[in-house]
C-alpha cells in the first residue's frame, strides 16, 4: 500500500505552483500533506535539505509533536498536494495500520539521514 492510497478518491487536492511556500518554519502545523504530483523542497534555514516527491508525507511532526513546524516547505516544481488534517490523521493511523507504518518509515529515515550528516560534519 502506498501512501497516497488512502487518498485516491480524495476529493481536496492542493494546487501549488513552483517557488510558492507550503508553511514555514516555526509556525503551528495542524496539517501534514501528501505529494501527489510534482516535487517540495524542505528548507532548514536558508538550506534545502531535501526534496520530496509523489507519494511523499511532510509536515507530519507538527502534527506528532504538537510543536512549531522544524522547517519550511516551498514547492519546487507546480503539484499538487493532499491535505491531511491532525483528526484526519489520527483516524487514519488507527484504522489503516499500513499508513501508519508507512509514517514511522519516513519518521526512521530522517532520523537515520540526520544521523549520518552528524556524523559526516
Amino acid at each position: 500500500m502506498s501512501t497516497q492510497e488512502p487518498f485516491n478518491r480524495a476529493e481536496e487536492h492542493l494546487p501549488f505552483s513552483a517557488g510558492q511556500v507550503i508553511f514555514q518554519q516555526g509556525e503551528p502545523g495542524d496539517t501534514l500533506y501528501i505529494v501527489a504530483e510534482g516535487q517540495v523542497n524542505i528548507w532548514v534555514d536558508s538550506q534545502v535539505i531535501e526534496t520530496l516527491g509523489a507519494g511523499d508525507i511532510l509536515g507530519e511532526m507538527a502534527l506528532i509533536e504538537d510543536r512549531p513546524r522544524s522547517a519550511s516547505a516551498i514547492a519546487a516544481t507546480d503539484c499538487l498536494l493532499v491535505p491531511v488534517t491532525r483528526q484526519h490523521f489520527l483516524t487514519l493511523i488507527q484504522r489503516t495500520p499500513l499508513f501508519a507504518i508507512q509514517v514511522m518509515r519516513t519518521l526512521a529515515n530522517r532520523l537515520r539521514r540526520t544521523t549520518q550528516q552528524q556524523r559526516h560534519s
